[in-house]
C-alpha cells in the first residue's frame, strides 16, 4: 500500500485587520435565527444574521431552562414547518474548485415545547449529506462536518422534511481549507470523529482561534498514559494542527504493548479514511529515536515504519484504497528492535460520501436565479432548480441529462411586472415558455426567436406593445412555434405595426329637442349598421363558411382568418342544435373568465338573434387527441375533491384552482384540500388516491397524461377503498365504537362536452 508523509510548509493565514474590524478570510459563519451580527466573545468569530440569506422559515428561541441558552449562537434557531426542502445558499469569495469544511449545528433546546426531537435529512447541493437524528443528542445538540470541493461558485445546504418532525438549524459555517489536504477525489468526506489524544474528556474542546481552520478537536485519553510538553511546536505543514493539540499525546506502558483503535463504520460498505498526527514531545537520550509501525486488522497498513523527530510533526494518511468492513482495528506499535513505546497525538476518521447527482447546468441556474430576483418570484424556489427531481422548482420541467437543463417554464399568473428580461434568452434548452396573464410591458423581444428549441410561447393577457418580431412569426407560420399573444391590446401581428387610429366621434350638445332626436336617430342607425357589419364579419373571416374543420352537438366548426392573418376556429350554432342560448352564454362567459395554457382562448363571439358563433384561437400537428380532454377531466376532479370552482375571481387577479391546491399538496395538507363540507369525515387513503389521480391528468405535456381507461381503473380502485372504509365504519358502529354518522353518497355527474372549455 502506498503511504503519504506530509511535511510542514508555510502556515496558512486566515485573519487580518481591516478598518479596525476582524475579518476572517475564507470564513462564513451564520447564526440561524439571529436578528443581528456580532462577534462571539469566546472564539472571536464574527457571526452574521441569516435574515437576508433565506426567505422561508420562522425564528424560534430555545427554552429558557435549556443549558444551551447561554450560548449565543445556540439561543436562536430557524425552524421550517412549511415546504419539503428549504435551503441556504453560501457564496464564498474564493468560489468553486476550492476545498471547504462545512459545518451544520443543531441545538433543539425544546424550542417548540413538545420535548420531541426531530429527524430529518441534510443535503449538500443536489446530494444527500446525512440524516440529522437528534433523538439521543445532549443539551448542546449535534454538529455535522463535511469536507467538499464544489464545482460551482455557490454551495446549497438544504434541510429536507422526511415526515419525522420539523427541520431546524442553529448555525451554519464554512471554512476554506488548503487544497492539498483531505483530498476528496471529486466526492466528499464526512467526519466521524477528530480526537485530541492525551487530554481528559472533561477538558475543553479546541477550535478557532487555536485551529486556524476551525476544526473541532475533542479531548480523549482512552485507556492510555498521557504525556505532554511545554515546548512550542510550530505547525508548518498544510494540515496545520494547533500547537495545543500537538503538545499532548498518549502512549502505552512499554514497547511491547500497542495502541489499539477500533470502531464500527456506519455500514460494511462505508469507505473510511484515517489521518494520524504524530510529533515526538519527549526529550530522548542521544541516539534514541521513536519508530512506529501501523497495522490494520492484523496486517501491515504501511510498508514503511514511521520515524519521529523531536518537535517536528508529521501527518500520515492512507488515501487509496479506502478502508471498509463491519469492524475496523488499527494498532500502532513499536517497530521491531526498538524499545520506546508507541505514541499518538491526534487522529481523525472520515467516511467517503459519493455524490452521484450532478447539478443543473450553471448557465440555467444563473438565468433562473436572475429571473427569480428580477420579478421577485414568491414561489418556494430554493436549492438546485432541477435536482433532485422530487424537489425541482414549481413550474419547471427539466431534461434528464447528466447536467440537467430547464426545458419548460410556466410563470403564468405570477404577478410579473416590467419588460421581458434578457435572462430568458440564457435558457438555451427551453422548449416551452408561458408568461401569460401577468402585467408584462414593453416590446416582445427579438431574442426569443433565438431560442432554437422553443416550440411553445404564450404571452397572452399582458400589456406587451409593438409588433410581434418577424422571426417569431416565421416560426409560427412554418409550424415550428405554437404562439399565443392574445389579450395584449397594443400588440399587433403585422410588421411594421399598421394599427388604425380610432376615429373620434364628436356629438354636439344641442339645446333643441329636434337636434336631440336627430342625434338619437343617428346613433340608432349607426348601431344597426354596426350589427349588420359584425354579422357580415363572421361570413367574411370564414370565407362564406367554406372550410369545415370539426363539429359537435353545438354545431359545425369552420376555419377562419382575421385581417391580420391570424387563424381562428369559428363554432356556429346550428338551427337543429339541442343546445340553445343558455349553453351558448355559459360557454362564452366561462371562456372569458378562464385563462390557462392548457385551454384554448376565446377571441370573440357573435350574438345576432338566432345566429350565434364562438370564435376561438385556432389549434392546428394533431393537437387534439384522446388525451386532450384528460386535462379538463383532471380539473373537474379537483373541483369535486375540493368543493371549489376552477377559477376564483378576485379584485386584483383570478386564481386558478391548481395555483391554490399545489402548495397544499406539496406540504401534505390533505385536511385543507378536501371539501370542507365533509367536516373532516373522510378516509385519508382514498382521498390521497383521488388527489393523485387528478394530478396525473394535468401535466403540461400531453404525452405525460394517462389514457382515460387508466383514469377510470384508478377511480374504481379509489371507490373500492372508500367503500371498504364505509364498511369498516358501519361495522364499528354495530360494535358500539365511536364513528362518523356521515352516510356514503355516490353522485353521478354528466357533462356536455360542448359547454366545457376545450383542452389543448
Amino acid at each position: 500500500m502506498a503511504s503519504i508523509f506530509v511535511e510542514f510548509g508555510a502556515k496558512f493565514i486566515l485573519s487580518l485587520k481591516t478598518s479596525g474590524a476582524l475579518k476572517l478570510i475564507g470564513f462564513i459563519t451564520i447564526d440561524c435565527g439571529s436578528n443581528e451580527d456580532y462577534v462571539d466573545e469566546e472564539t472571536k468569530i464574527p457571526y452574521i444574521s441569516d435574515k437576508g440569506l433565506i426567505d422561508t422559515g420562522i425564528v424560534k428561541t430555545v427554552s429558557s431552562d435549556s443549558p444551551a441558552n447561554h450560548l449565543r449562537y445556540a439561543k436562536n434557531l430557524r425552524s421550517f414547518p412549511q415546504g419539503t426542502r428549504n435551503c441556504y445558499t453560501l457564496r464564498p469569495e474564493q468560489g468553486k474548485n476550492n476545498n471547504y469544511l462545512i459545518r451544520a449545528t443543531f441545538v433543539y433546546g425544546n424550542y417548540d415545547g413538545k420535548n420531541q426531537k426531530p429527524i430529518f435529512d441534510l443535503h449538500l447541493g443536489v446530494n444527500e449529506w446525512t440524516t440529522v437524528n437528534l433523538t439521543n443528542s445532549g443539551a448542546y445538540g449535534y454538529y455535522y462536518d463535511i469536507i467538499h470541493v464544489p464545482l460551482t461558485d455557490y454551495i446549497d445546504v438544504c434541510l429536507i422534511n422526511t415526515g419525522c418532525g420539523v427541520p431546524f438549524i442553529s448555525a451554519l459555517e464554512l471554512r476554506l481549507l488548503d487544497n492539498s489536504i483531505y483530498p476528496t477525489q471529486g466526492r466528499a468526506l464526512t467526519q466521524m470523529w477528530g480526537y485530541d489524544v492525551g487530554r481528559n474528556r472533561s477538558d475543553f474542546i479546541v477550535r478557532y482561534p487555536n485551529d486556524t481552520y476551525d476544526r473541532i478537536w475533542e479531548p480523549s485519553l482512552f485507556d492510555w498514559i498521557p504525556i505532554k510538553t511545554g515546548s512550542t511546536i510550530y505547525s508548518e505543514n498544510p494540515y496545520n494542527l494547533p500547537d495545543v493539540v500537538l503538545r499532548t499525546a498518549a502512549k502505552t506502558q512499554n514497547s511491547s504493548l500497542p495502541l489499539i483503535l477500533s470502531w464500527s463504520p456506519p455500514d460494511s460498505f462505508s469507505k473510511c479514511y484515517l489521518y494520524f498526527h504524530f510529533v515526538e514531545i519527549e526529550k530522548l537520550e542521544a541516539g534514541q529515536q521513536r519508530e512506529l509501525k501501523i497495522d490494520l486488522n492484523g496486517e501491515r497498513y504501511l510498508t514503511e515504519s514511521v520515524k519521529l523527530d523531536y518537535l517536528k510533526p508529521q501527518t500520515i494518511a492512507q488515501n487509496d484504497p479506502p478502508i471498509s468492513g463491519e469492524q475496523i482495528y488499527f494498532s500502532i506499535s513499536a517497530a521491531e528492535g526498538t524499545k520506546l513505546p508507541p505514541i499518538l497525538n491526534a487522529v481523525e476518521v472520515f467516511v467517503l460520501k459519493d455524490f452521484p447527482n450532478k447539478p443543473t447546468a450553471i448557465d440555467d441556474v444563473e438565468a433562473i436565479t436572475d429571473i427569480k430576483k428580477l420579478y421577485n418570484v414568491t414561489r418556494n424556489w430554493q436549492g438546485d432548480p432541477c435536482v433532485p427531481s422530487e424537489y425541482s422548482w414549481d413550474g419547471l420541467n427539466c431534461s434528464g441529462d447528466n447536467h440537467p437543463r430547464i426545458i419548460s417554464l410556466n410563470l403564468s399568473s405570477s404577478n410579473l411586472t416590467g419588460e421581458i428580461a434578457t435572462s430568458f434568452s440564457n435558457l438555451k434548452a427551453m422548449q416551452s415558455l408561458d408568461l401569460s396573464y401577468n402585467d408584462l410591458t414593453g416590446p416582445l423581444p427579438e431574442f426569443l426567436s433565438e431560442l432554437l428549441n422553443l416550440n411553445t410561447l404564450n404571452v397572452s393577457g399582458n400589456n406587451v406593445t409593438g409588433s410581434v418580431p418577424e422571426a417569431l412569426l416565421q416560426k409560427f407560420r412554418h409550424g415550428k412555434l405554437a404562439l399565443s399573444v392574445g389579450e395584449n391590446p397594443d400588440l399587433c401581428l403585422s410588421v411594421p405595426c399598421k394599427r388604425k387610429k380610432k376615429k373620434e366621434v364628436v356629438v354636439p350638445i344641442v339645446a333643441s329637442s329636434i337636434a336631440a332626436v336627430l342625434v338619437l336617430l343617428f346613433i340608432f342607425s349607426a348601431l344597426i349598421i354596426y350589427r349588420r357589419k359584425r354579422k357580415g364579419e363572421v361570413v367574411s373571416i370564414t370565407n362564406n363558411f367554406r372550410t369545415i374543420i370539426g363539429g359537435g352537438g353545438f354545431g359545425k366548426v369552420y376555419l377562419g382568418k382575421l385581417k391580420d392573418e391570424t387563424q381562428v376556429a369559428v363554432k356556429l350554432l346550428s338551427a337543429s342544435s339541442n343546445q340553445g342560448y343558455k349553453e351558448f352564454r355559459a360557454e362564452a362567459q366561462l371562456l372569458m373568465r378562464v385563462h390557462h395554457k392548457n385551454l384554448v382562448s376565446l377571441v370573440g363571439y357573435c350574438d345576432e338573434g338566432a345566429k350565434k358563433a364562438l370564435i376561438y384561437e385556432f389549434q392546428s400537428s394533431g393537437n387534439f387527441n384522446k388525451k386532450s380532454d384528460v386535462y379538463s377531466f383532471g380539473i373537474i376532479l379537483f373541483e369535486l375533491i375540493t368543493g371549489r370552482t376552477a377559477i376564483v375571481r378576485g379584485p386584483m387577479r383570478n386564481n386558478h384552482i391548481l395555483d391554490w391546491v399545489n402548495p397544499l399538496i406539496e406540504r401534505g395538507d390533505v385536511q385543507n384540500i378536501i371539501d370542507p363540507r365533509l367536516e373532516g369525515e373522510f378516509n385519508s387513503t382514498s382521498a390521497w388516491k383521488a388527489i393523485e389521480i387528478a394530478m396525473s391528468c394535468i401535466p403540461s405535456f400531453v404525452i405525460q397524461r394517462p389514457d382515460m381507461s387508466y383514469v377510470l381503473a384508478e377511480l374504481k380502485e379509489c371507490l373500492a377503498l372508500e367503500m371498504a372504509y364505509e364498511r369498516t365504519q358501519r361495522m364499528a358502529t354495530k360494535g358500539n365504537l365511536t364513528t362518523s354518522n356521515t352516510p356514503f353518497k355516490m353522485t353521478h355527474l354528466e357533462y356536455e362536452s360542448d359547454i366545457v372549455p376545450h383542452s389543448r
